[in-house]
């Protein structure tokens, strides 16, 4: 998946846009824990955002 997928898949789910790029790490997160992704998707989309300037909390 790419990051433009992951924010696809974010609108069609929550009916809105990312407000910002933590919005997008806590979807993935939470995707990733339900088995919707896989590991290599995950930390390659998980790198792209900390890129970006997304932080965990």
């Amino acid at each position: 998946m790419t990051l433009e997928g992951l924010i696809q898949k974010f609108v069609e789910e929550k009916e809105h846009k990312p407000a910002s790029a933590n919005d997008l790490l806590d979807f993935l997160k939470r995707g990733y824990i339900q088995g919707k992704l896989s590991f290599v998707e995950y930390r390659k989309l998980i790198q792209e955002l900390d890129q970006r300037g997304a932080t965990m909390a």
